[in-house]
This record gives C-alpha cells, sequence and structure tokens, in this order.
C-alpha cells in the first residue's frame, strides 16, 4: 500500500460507495468514510469494504466537515485524497499515483486531477471536460477554504502539479434527485456570488493558495459574478453548448449543458434577486433574511 489515506464524507450512498471504495483500495493505507449519520447501507457496505467508519453530524457545509474530517480523524499517511462518494478514480489514474507519488520531490504539496463528468450514462467531453481539481496533497500542508459552493483545497505551503489521467463524476441517481439537489444548492451558490459581490463572509485563509488552475476558474467566477443577473446564465449556457460544442454531445449534452448550465444558474439568479428585493445589498439585512429564511448563518 502506498502513504495515502482516502478521506470520503458520506450521507445515504449506498449506490455510490463501494464503486468508489474499490476504486482507490489498491493505492489506500487507510480509508475513513465520514458519515453523516446515514439510514440506509452505507456504513454497512463501506465498513464490509474495510473503510473505517467515523459517524459525525453534519457541519453545515462541505468545507467545515472536510476540515473537521483533517482536524479529527487519526491520519498516519504522509498523502491524503479527497474523493466524494459519487466519484472514483479511473484505473489509469490509479496506476499513475502508483508510478509517481514516491518520485515527487518534497516541494511538491498537491496533486491536480481532471475531473470527467458523466450524465444520463455519458461521458460529457465537450463544453465543460477538463474539470482540473487539486485533490492529493501532503497531509497538514492544505485545506479546504471556507465557501458555500466551489471550494477548493487550498495549499498552505508548497506548490502543486498536474497528473495526467482522470478520475469521474457519476452520480447514479435520477433526475428529480438531481434538480432537488440542485435547487438546494442554489441558494449556496447565491451566497456565494453574493459574498463577492458584497463582502458576506471574512476570509479565514488569507494565506492559503489557490492551484492554478482553481485560481483561474476562481477569475472566471470573479468575472461571472459582475456580469447582469438573468443574463449571464444565458450567455454561459451559449458558451458552453455552442462555443465549446456543447451541442455535439447529442441529447444528453443538452439536457446537461441545459440544465447544469442555464436553468440552474438561472434558478441562482432568481434567488439572489429575491433576496435583493428583500434587502437591497445591505449585508446585515442579508444575513438575518438568510437565517430566517433558509436556517443558514454566514457567520459561522
Amino acid at each position: 500500500m502506498f502513504d495515502i489515506c482516502i478521506i470520503i464524507i458520506t450521507f445515504n450512498e449506498e449506490i455510490h460507495i463501494k464503486r468508489c471504495i474499490e476504486s482507490v483500495k489498491d493505492i489506500a493505507k487507510d480509508i475513513f468514510v465520514v458519515d453523516c449519520f446515514s439510514t440506509d447501507k452505507t456504513i454497512e457496505i463501506a465498513g464490509s469494504l474495510g473503510a473505517k467508519v467515523i459517524q459525525h453530524k453534519w457541519e453545515g457545509n462541505q468545507a467545515k466537515q472536510f476540515n473537521w474530517a483533517l482536524q479529527n480523524l487519526p491520519i498516519t499517511t504522509k498523502w491524503v485524497l479527497k474523493l466524494d462518494a459519487d466519484e472514483y478514480l479511473l484505473p489509469a489514474l490509479a496506476d499513475e499515483i502508483k508510478q509517481k507519488l514516491d518520485t515527487l520531490p518534497e516541494s511538491v504539496s498537491g496533486i491536480v486531477f481532471k475531473r470527467r463528468h458523466i450524465f444520463l450514462n455519458k461521458w460529457i467531453k465537450r463544453g465543460t471536460y477538463p474539470v482540473k481539481l487539486l485533490r492529493l496533497f501532503r497531509y497538514k500542508k492544505a485545506l479546504s477554504e471556507q465557501r458555500w459552493m466551489d471550494e477548493h483545497i487550498v495549499l498552505l505551503e508548497g506548490e502543486s502539479i498536474e497528473f495526467e489521467n482522470d478520475f469521474v463524476d457519476h452520480n447514479l441517481n435520477n433526475l428529480t434527485w438531481w434538480t432537488d439537489k440542485h435547487n438546494r444548492y442554489a441558494i449556496r451558490e447565491a451566497i456565494d456570488l453574493l459574498d463577492i459581490e458584497l463582502g458576506l463572509i471574512e476570509n479565514r485563509n488569507p494565506n492559503a493558495k489557490l492551484s492554478p488552475q482553481a485560481a483561474r476558474k476562481r477569475e472566471k467566477k470573479l468575472n461571472y459574478a459582475k456580469q447582469p443577473l438573468f443574463v449571464r446564465s444565458f450567455l454561459y449556457f451559449l458558451y458552453r453548448y455552442i462555443f465549446r460544442l456543447g451541442f455535439l454531445e447529442g441529447k444528453e449534452g443538452f439536457l446537461w449543458h441545459f440544465l447544469q448550465g442555464w436553468w440552474y444558474r438561472t434558478l441562482v439568479d432568481a434567488k439572489i434577486f429575491e433576496i435583493k428585493l428583500a434587502c437591497g445589498n445591505n449585508k446585515q439585512k442579508i444575513k438575518e433574511y438568510l437565517l430566517n429564511e433558509y436556517g443558514i448563518n454566514v457567520g459561522e
């Protein structure tokens, strides 16, 4: 085994967790499943595959939950790999980790992978691929930045490099589940965009460093946030579907780019519009509104 532990945060992931764990079992010294009190067979399946299951209540967002795991799990490895339960490593990436990890200089603290999305059982190659994310890092040299959406692993020291092969995001739930999830995500994305515009949330890690890939993605989001409500979601859809050739991906590609690239982002803008109708640009009023209407305390 390699000097790597895997951290997977779960809640009712019985349809995904076996696939996820089996994709990393040949490279991991330890596999930690931090479970938010699942009511299905997630814990049973993970335990049967040799994972160490720790139950911990939901901290409010992914960043807090993952940072809690980094601070409290009995980690003894040099490297930590973060995966979501509906993600998995392709065999080529697992082999690349085996071949390259021990050869890296100490100056390298983080490794960026390419993520491919499979939607309705089709790999959507055009429009958004590849998304590049830092997921493997030296223990105690990185953490998750505190954001409500689009959080990245950020380095506290050292530099990052990019590997060649992919990991996969392939959720097996149906479209009703997918749209329900994105409805919940929309208020979090709205908070993130309002934070960019108005500075709702204090930066808790001012010295942390995004990978170059994440920094470019964040710069694009900052530019997106400056564009007019509703216009920006339509233009973003056109960019993905027309200019980045998403239309070549057939019906699945249309649904992916329409739902994730236009419908979802229009819903986000609608929530921002609603919040500003009630509160204007008053930061304190917005925080009170989010607490009263959604039970979200952005000051935590």
